[in-house]
């Protein structure tokens, strides 16, 4: 557990975080409102749009067998679904400046827990992810569901690391390594996609570029926790790292959403 005096001395203060948090929301909500504005005026991104497809299986009655049958469901605007991503961080960072929320949000952080950092990753990083997929080729309802799912599990496990570990003497890692691995299993539906056709000079350099810059920001999140629980210089005021999750994430975000809406006005 995260004890009062072991940051007594910390320059980071419950009233700090707080206008931080204000100050965040508003860079996510300024930004999510010009995306979208973007995203409804302009034809070229309003007009792009990715499919959505499902596989079952049908009887041929003629080789007299069961085959997969592949059917387009619908096409979706990506241009809004991007902006949705930096809405629902504006939305998190908002609700945790009102009141009542604050009083609970300061309560848990003493405690070195933090719900909402956790839940808002479970569905705006899950969000991200499956638009990426989406951009590198996953189109299958299912596989899209999946990848959601997996990465929300994952951050759902940050939070379960948090709350293990107020009742333990020394540090439990376990729900940290199974996050992990929870992790890593998009990232390799998206390596599949990415590496079929074995014809890398085909690849848009926006799809480098996003893939890099998610790889490295993927890494940071694990590196702040790992960081916190080590107690590592700063790091041992869990409200140090507390502000660095804020600022990886609209670090990370920001570039990623850019660079996803960019990709939307690349050439088909």
């Amino acid at each position: 557990m995260i004890i009062m005096s072991e940051r007594k001395e910390s320059s980071i203060t419950f009233p700090y975080l707080k206008r931080f948090n204000l100050i965040m929301g508003f860079l996510h909500l300024i930004q999510a409102s010009i995306m979208l504005t973007l995203a409804l005026t302009i034809p070229k991104i309003r007009d792009f749009k990715l499919p959505l497809t499902t596989t079952y299986l049908s009887y041929n009655d003629v080789l007299e067998i069961l085959e997969p049958n592949y059917s387009l469901l619908t096409t979706v605007p990506v241009g809004p679904l991007v902006s949705i991503f930096l809405f629902l961080s504006a939305i998190a960072h908002l609700l945790i400046v009102l009141p009542r929320v604050n009083d609970f949000y300061n309560r848990k952080l003493d405690e070195g827990i933090n719900y909402f950092r956790w839940f808002e990753y479970a569905l705006s990083s899950s969000l991200m992810i499956v638009l990426i997929a989406w951009f590198f080729g996953v189109y299958d309802l299912s596989s899209l569901l999946l990848i959601f799912g997996i990465n929300a599990t994952m951050n759902l496990l940050g939070l379960m690391m948090e709350i293990h570990n107020q009742k333990t003497e020394k540090t439990n890692w376990t729900a940290f390594y199974i996050g992990v691995f929870a992790g890593v299993m998009p990232w390799i539906i998206i390596l599949l996609y990415l590496f079929g056709n074995g014809n890398f000079t085909e690849i848009p350099l926006f799809v480098w570029a996003i893939f890099g810059s998610y790889v490295l920001f993927f890494n940071t999140f694990p590196i702040n926790m790992i960081l916190q629980y080590k107690k590592v210089g700063k790091w041992r005021d869990y409200l140090y790292g507390e502000r660095g999750y804020i600022l990886l994430s609209l670090w990370s975000k920001t570039l990623l959403a850019w660079l996803v809406f960019a990709g939307v006005l690349q050439p088909a």
